[in-house]
């Protein structure tokens, strides 16, 4: 395995070298990630190396362990061993509960190092991501308040076209801030991000010592090596263009499955909701309504990944937000098309800010009582279950009855999955997902409802420490992943800012011009004018605001230098050895 050494360069590990490499913050050698791949490779690397079957007993009954064959997957196809999973270490984890789940006086301050240390990068990116959001969530939430409880007089008819300006301008520095942040934390945890051959080429190099000793001449080999890049080259193209016509095709079922089954039923719904008039008939459609498109919406994500197992993604990460693409714009879809019916279509603006005050109340908080409670009372009946059982064995009905161990205990809890399967992402999906429709509602429609980022806040300081409850208490240990960005999402985010600067633009104009009238008048003109230069801004921000600060940068730099330095000298050595091979 590689490991980043103190010049900056990933290079294999060595134990006779172990003070090249740097250590974790905390100063251990290995990361939580590196150590749990250690662990699996331990555990399954044992294997029958003999050239006869072993025969192993097990409860009178005889098992035949093959040659070649993992002895631990040959006992998990025999269901003696029936979960491998990480256990939480108490002291570490008693530790977080008191300095960051349970600790609600901080608000947005979070132990980041030692979430790192505990749950690996993905996780404390997650974290690191979801506390800075909050703490600049907390400046739009405080204008959104200002613009609706204070009247400005004659310049009330200003407020939502300057609150529009400052929230798109809020939102385009953060994201851009936080390239900034999470390239300072990968710098600080020692993480390597530069790119690198994927694991899907077969690049289809030898370099071995045949190769090179062998008594073909310079121009034989160089007329070699010219061919070999040929056809690598074709082959590249060829899996290249391949690819991209699976995902092309892909893309379009989603499309069309979206066009075709989900706008139907989502018109549908927002033409009910528009045409009732009591609000308690109106609040139970909301309430079937959800209750529906979560369980279609969550078929559509399973035809993803089926999807996506037929497309030829150079990697799991490629796959990962192959998926995220495909899902969002399934979410995207029912979270959004009866908001702009209401909006844009029948110009409700009460409708919309009732529906929106659903969403955003009634929505997040059942959705965060489920996640959380869910996997809670999941546990506690696996618990019951199991203690039932363990009295009927013993033949009593009083007394406590013990687990036999701590991994029984941990056994019994859920594991964090996403809600499409675990194949190729964890619960943090559904993490994002939840904040990036979070994000889409209260910036798309922010001129029909400025007060959305309050509660917006308010729902991000809780949801911290609720997600940190629930990955220290109702969950098992997750399985560490080595994303060191928030990946596909960042990029859904910067989608959903364009999106809201369009859907800003036409709110104002349907705000100011009630009755259809405007065609090329001065407040139609200023709006299209502001349109225009917000999106310019939002493109220009990135040239202005470098993505990493200036210490990392020079610290990227240093280290290239000196890699390259040593590496030029080990170069020049090696060709004037070959040189002198052929003379």
């Amino acid at each position: 395995m590689k490991k980043p050494t103190h010049i900056g360069m990933d290079l294999q590990f060595e134990w006779e070298d172990v003070n090249a490499f740097v250590r974790q913050p905390d100063g251990s050698l290995f990361s939580w990630c590196e150590r749990y791949h250690f662990y699996r490779h331990l555990i399954y690397g044992i294997v029958n190396k003999s050239q006869s079957d072993i025969i192993l007993k097990w409860d009178a009954e005889e098992i035949y362990w093959g040659p070649g064959e993992s002895l631990l997957q040959r006992l998990e196809s025999e269901g003696i061993v029936r979960q491998v999973f990480p256990i939480h270490v108490e002291t570490k984890r008693k530790e977080l509960l008191g300095s960051w789940a349970l600790n609600w006086l901080d608000f947005t301050k979070q132990p980041i190092d030692n979430v790192y240390s505990y749950f690996g990068t993905k996780i404390a990116v997650y974290f690191a991501f979801l506390g800075m959001y909050t703490r600049w969530m907390l400046f739009p939430a405080v204008l959104g308040l200002i613009s609706q409880l204070i009247d400005f007089g004659p310049f009330q008819l200003l407020v939502l076209p300057v609150f529009f300006v400052c929230i798109t301008l809020w939102a385009v520095v953060f994201f851009q801030f936080w390239k900034r942040k999470n390239s300072a934390l990968l710098t600080k945890w020692q993480i390597s991000y530069s790119v690198g051959a994927d694991p899907g080429y077969d690049l289809g190099y030898k370099i071995s010592g045949k190769e090179w000793s062998s008594i073909q001449s310079p121009v034989e080999i160089a007329g070699k090596e010219e061919q070999d890049r040929r056809k690598d080259k074709e082959k590249f193209q060829r899996e290249e263009w391949f690819g991209a016509f699976l995902r092309v095709r892909n893309d379009a079922i989603v499309i069309l499955s979206i066009i075709c089954l989900q706008l139907p039923f989502e018109l549908a719904y927002a033409h009910l909701y528009e045409v009732v008039g009591s609000d308690v008939i109106k609040f139970g459609l909301t309430a079937i309504y959800l209750f529906l498109i979560q369980h279609f919406t969550r078929i559509g994500g399973k035809v993803s990944v089926q999807l996506i197992n037929h497309e030829k993604n150079v990697s799991r990460e490629y796959r990962a937000d192959s998926l995220v693409y495909k899902v969002f714009g399934l979410y995207f879809m029912q979270s959004y098309i009866g908001l702009f019916y209401h909006a844009l279509l029948h110009r409700n603006f009460m409708t919309l800010r009732q529906v929106l005050i659903q969403r955003l109340i009634i929505s997040e908080v059942l959705e965060n009582l489920w996640e959380n409670s869910f996997p809670y009372l999941k546990y506690s009946y696996k618990k019951h279950k199991v203690r039932k059982k363990k009295r009927h064995e013993k033949g009593s009905t009083k007394g406590r009855i013990q687990f036999a161990s701590r991994v029984e205990k941990e056994y019994l809890k859920p594991s964090y999955s996403a809600s499409i399967g675990e194949e190729l992402e964890d619960g943090l999906f559904d993490d994002f997902l939840e904040l990036a429709l979070q994000f889409g509602m209260i910036m798309m429609f922010a001129c029909a409802f400025p007060l959305a980022f309050a509660f917006a806040a308010l729902n991000n300081i809780t949801e911290i420490r609720t997600d940190a409850l629930k990955l220290l208490v109702m969950m098992k240990r997750p399985v560490p992943r080595a994303a060191v960005t928030i990946g596909a999402w960042l990029n859904i985010f910067q989608f959903l800012i364009v999106m809201s600067i369009c859907t800003n633009s036409a709110l104002l104009v349907c705000l100011y011009d009630q009755e259809g009238k405007w065609k090329i008048e001065p407040g139609l003109a200023a709006i299209l004018v502001m349109e225009h230069v917000l999106l310019l801004i939002k493109f220009g921000v990135s040239r202005f605001v470098p993505e990493e600060p200036a210490w990392v940068r020079a610290n990227r730099v240093k280290n290239a230098t000196q890699a390259q330095h040593l590496c030029s000298k080990r170069l020049l050595r090696t060709i004037s050895a070959r040189e002198q091979r052929f003379h």
